[in-house]
């Protein structure tokens, strides 16, 4: 059986397990690396007829040249987001790109809900109370989730999962999608409406779009002041979705009720990585953390179990495919 090479980066322990337990009996090589893939660690692929990537690897077109050079066959995305990658550049090269466009949707959207439920109940502050042997109430008062109005802005698989676990507590849904399901929403009781109008309507925006030109600061400073006074932002898709500093406004202003991330639009170099004990470079996220109306997680809505196996049992299903020249697993060429 042939061995194929792959060159991993921006590896961690949770990946190498979920990978390794994937690939078990399949003759595949996996060279992990701590390190992101960019121009100038191209270089570590060297004998690789493969590289998997993240989010946060920079595979531009300098990059890829080099990588053509070495003679790598495949970029595989270990993600469902490709604005990391010049597919022009990739395609120049002669290099495919595949990525894993659907694993666990009730991961994120699960996560969507966990922030909200936890930014707007105070858990993380109670938590850090009770800790002290502080068993106060005071800032702690929430408002129930039943009779609120909630605006999916996206309704992709994620955004529909969303949309029906936000259904059990009672809330009336809104819409907008360039292509909206309409059966799918005839059927929850959801109203698709322009962006104008949902943010106008909401009190609660969760956002589940791909990065786009298109979609880029969808949320700036004029999408802001049109949301309802007090609303709530979520965000668990990408983070140039939001205009930082228009956001920071915002907050400063006091038109926002609270603000939940998984995302941040700089968050290359940030995140997933330990920067505890060291003064953080960036000052609009540091300005985000001082308000007590933001709750920030690091990119984890996608971090369970189920998905990490979906994640892993795609992108090896497409390396065995490379190596014994098959189609690549339906829906996730680009």
């Amino acid at each position: 059986m042939t061995i194929l090479p792959v060159s991993f980066y921006d590896s961690k322990p949770y990946d190498r397990q979920a990978f390794e337990e994937a690939s078990v009996g399949l003759a595949l090589d996996w060279r992990f690396h701590e390190f992101r893939l960019g121009e100038e660690t191209a270089g570590s692929a060297k004998g690789a007829a493969a590289v998997c990537v993240f989010v946060n690897d920079r595979v531009d077109a300098p990059c890829l040249k080099m990588l053509a050079g070495l003679g790598v066959r495949l970029v595989a995305l270990r993600c469902a987001g490709f604005n990391n990658v010049d597919l022009r550049a990739a395609a120049a090269e002669g290099i495919a790109v595949v990525r894993v466009p659907a694993y666990s949707p009730y991961a994120v959207a699960e996560h969507t809900l966990a922030l909200l439920l936890t930014l707007n109940r105070r858990i993380h502050r109670a938590y850090n109370r009770v800790r002290d042997l502080n068993f106060s109430l005071g800032g702690l008062v929430g408002f129930d989730l039943r009779g609120k109005t909630v605006g999916l802005v996206g309704t992709g698989r994620i955004g529909r999962v969303t949309a029906e676990l936000f259904r059990g507590f009672g809330v009336r849904l809104l819409g907008h999608d360039p292509h909206p399901e309409v059966s799918w929403a005839a059927d929850i009781g959801l109203e698709y409406l322009d962006l104008e109008g949902l943010l106008e309507r909401s009190d609660i925006v969760s956002l589940h779009l791909p990065l786009t030109p298109e979609t880029r600061y969808l949320v700036n400073a004029r999408s802001l002041e049109r949301m309802k006074p007090g609303a709530y932002l979520l965000n668990t898709s990408r983070g140039k979705l939001i205009e930082t500093k228009a956001l920071i406004a915002a907050l400063k202003a006091g038109r926002l009720g609270g603000v939940a991330l998984d995302v941040y639009e700089e968050e290359e170099g940030i995140f997933f990585e330990d920067h505890s004990g060291q003064p953080l470079q960036d000052d609009e996220l540091s300005r985000l953390l001082t308000f007590p109306n933001v709750l920030i997680t690091a990119h984890q809505a996608f971090l369970t179990r189920e998905a990490l196996s979906q994640i892993a049992g795609t992108t090896v299903r497409n390396l065995l495919r490379l190596r014994d020249g098959g189609p690549w697993v339906e829906g996730t060429s680009l």
